[in-house]
């Protein structure tokens, strides 16, 4: 039944998490009329887990969502408590912003951002199925009886579909603590023949930050000169929360280890895969027996609450065993608990059933975005949500489908790692999936995507305006460390100040600037004209060029590799294509071939059970 409220959308998402809102905000920005479906509005955008976005290989996502036109490092940025760049020591491939954030600010900014956003409608109520007609999504049927219709949809339903709560002995249907879980989706998608599985995932203990004694623990402050998210962001926070470290111990495991036997994981009443990386503790202490202790990160909730986020501390023991021991925990010993760590099972979709626009094999104008994909963690969502909600649009539009491919973008290397190799637990990012890493850093992530945005009709023009700035600053002053001279009478005192081994001849400060122990920050001392030059740019655009120029045999190295491998990823495979008619293809090959349905021979190439001879097969087959 329409009762006559809504007109036919073009697009519709299901579920208001990190990838529903950036479907939404992304279709719509590119013109569609898109409705969000939640089932409760309050909760729109909400961290269900740890109050933080970023960290190694995430930050770089969000960097990425950003330059394309996304709004998740928008939200991050205003509703930040703490900023912190990883790994810092490290080479700049390997740099990861972070930050921690106030949960409810966090919420209220992307409510407040969406109705900004011209073309997004809401509707509060459970999305039980899909409207299919000839092999194509129409629409979605609701909780209430009701019939939307669209030209394409997007289910980015989280932990909600059948979610399974799980508390020591106890379990009971949830989608997130005190909401309930969907049902209805998984049977018809199961019908019409996708195939479904069981997957889990954690969350710790909440305690009350007035019961802790902080002076047990190692403070973590933010950086002294907090960065940002965005680059639309001009400043980080003024002001930042500090977190905290502790330690588990000997006794804390023993406490831990007496609640074993009522574990609904140990007890095999938890049937779905878990996330290796980042495991229940007592699944730690199981592990890793040998460890004496493990580290606690205690992580403040936002500005004005109490509530505390005991990361490192997942858990779905009973209730009483993760009091007990929590409270041995040093600067617990007093704590007071707001609300126990649960488990969740929900369903998920291999992600194999799915084209590299996150476009489902089956259902055509049906996209899948986030966990219903096996996929963890807010960033990796987020950016699924933003190229589904990109590709839904420009599918209804007549337009051709957009895709970044492993040597463009993390999220080209997340989604083709997911519609080609599947996953069998809980995918989470890391710089060691990335084969390009020093082509995805996150202080470029503008540089390879923000004119893509802005061709889509993401990226505003002020966005661009400054990724043109930014281009034409790094290129003079990489012009100036290259033209720009120093005699030994001029630099040896300060490179020997600065640990650095003194000069014969005359010298450029590009050739200087490639010692390790050298930053433009010596530079800046060893010429007035090149310090006169960099005082006009900001931080970013010297660091920028600085980078470039101290990496480029390395940047160079990576990109001839990805210019090799790019040949095969632009031999294009027809998707109707029948592999029953090579004969030499072994049979793996064929089976998980007919089921991934490469796109690409690149994409072929990474499937798991298809050999370099299989490769070889097909190419020279395509190729008569």
């Amino acid at each position: 039944m329409n009762s006559g409220i809504f007109p036919k959308y073009d697009v519709i998402v299901v579920g208001a998490g990190h990838a529903g809102c950036e479907a939404a905000a992304a279709a719509a920005n590119m013109g569609s009329r898109v409705l969000l479906v939640t089932m409760n509005m309050t909760t729109i955008g909400q961290m269900s887990c740890n109050p933080a976005m970023g960290g190694v290989a995430k930050g770089q996502i969000v960097r990425e969502i950003d330059a394309l036109g996304g709004y998740s490092g928008i939200v991050s940025d205003e509703s930040a408590i703490q900023f912190r760049m990883l790994n810092r020591s490290k080479g700049p491939a390997m740099w990861s912003p972070r930050t921690q954030n106030d949960r409810m600010r966090f919420s209220e900014s992307w409510r407040i951002a969406l109705e900004k956003t011209k073309n997004v409608d809401f509707w509060q109520d459970m999305a039980t199925g899909i409207i299919v007609k000839d092999k194509k999504a129409c629409g979605v049927r609701t909780s209430m009886g009701l019939e939307i219709f669209s030209e394409a949809v997007v289910l980015t339903n989280g932990t909600f579909l059948n979610g399974l709560i799980h508390i020591g002995e106890k379990n009971f249907g949830g989608g997130r603590t005190a909401e309930r879980a969907s049902h209805g989706i998984t049977e018809q998608l199961v019908a019409l023949g996708f195939e479904a599985g069981r997957m889990k995932t954690g969350t710790p203990p909440r305690i009350d930050g007035r019961s802790l004694d902080y002076s047990k623990m190692e403070e973590q402050p933010g950086d002294e000169e907090p960065g940002v998210f965005s680059y639309k962001t001009e400043t980080g926070p003024r002001k930042q929360l500090s977190c905290h470290i502790t330690y588990t111990n000997d006794k804390v495991h023993d406490i831990l280890k007496t609640g074993f036997e009522k574990s609904p994981m140990f007890q095999g009443r938890i049937k779905g895969l878990g996330p290796r990386y980042c495991p229940s503790i007592e699944d730690k202490i199981n592990r890793f027996a040998d460890r004496e202790r493990h580290q606690i990160f205690v992580e403040p909730e936002g500005w004005n609450t109490v509530e505390i986020y005991v990361n490192g501390f997942s858990t779905s023991l009973p209730e009483d065993v993760q009091y007990q021991a929590l409270i041995n925990i040093p600067g617990f010993e007093k704590a007071r608990m707001f609300r126990p760590g649960y488990a969740i099972e929900y369903d998920f979709f291999p992600p194999e059933q799915l084209k590299l626009t996150l476009e489902t094999q089956l259902i055509d104008n049906l996209y899948f975005a986030g966990q219903i994909n096996g996929t963890t963690g807010y960033e990796e969502a987020a950016c699924q949500g933003l190229m589904a909600g990109i590709n839904a649009h420009l599918k209804i539009n007549n337009k051709p489908a957009f895709t970044l491919t492993r040597d463009q973008a993390y999220i080209g290397v997340l989604i083709d790692d997911l519609t080609t190799k599947g996953t069998k637990e809980p995918y989470r990012m890391f710089t060691s999936r990335a084969e390009y890493r020093i082509l995805l850093r996150q202080d470029n992530a503008d540089l390879r995507l923000t004119r893509t945005g802005h061709e889509l009709g993401l990226a505003d023009e002020s966005r661009f305006q400054k990724l043109l700035e930014k281009e034409r600053g790094t290129l003079e002053i990489t012009k100036a460390l290259e033209q720009t001279k120093v005699t030994p009478q001029e630099a040896n005192q300060i490179l020997t100040e600065a640990q650095s081994a003194p000069i014969n001849e005359k010298i450029s400060l590009s050739v200087l600037l490639k010692r390790p122990e050298i930053g433009t920050g010596v530079l800046q001392q060893l010429s007035p004209e090149f310090s006169n030059l960099t005082s006009r740019y900001k931080k970013e655009i010297i660091e920028q060029a600085e980078i470039q120029l101290k990496y480029q045999v390395y940047i160079d190295r990576e990109q001839k590799l990805a210019e090799k491998i790019q040949g095969l990823e632009d031999y294009k495979i027809r998707p109707d294509f029948n592999y029953d008619l090579v004969k030499a293809l072994s049979s793996e090959a064929r089976e998980k071939l007919k089921k991934v349905k490469p796109e690409t021979i690149g994409q072929m190439s990474r499937i798991s059970g298809v050999s370099p001879a299989d490769v070889s097969i097909l190419t020279i087959y395509l190729g008569k």
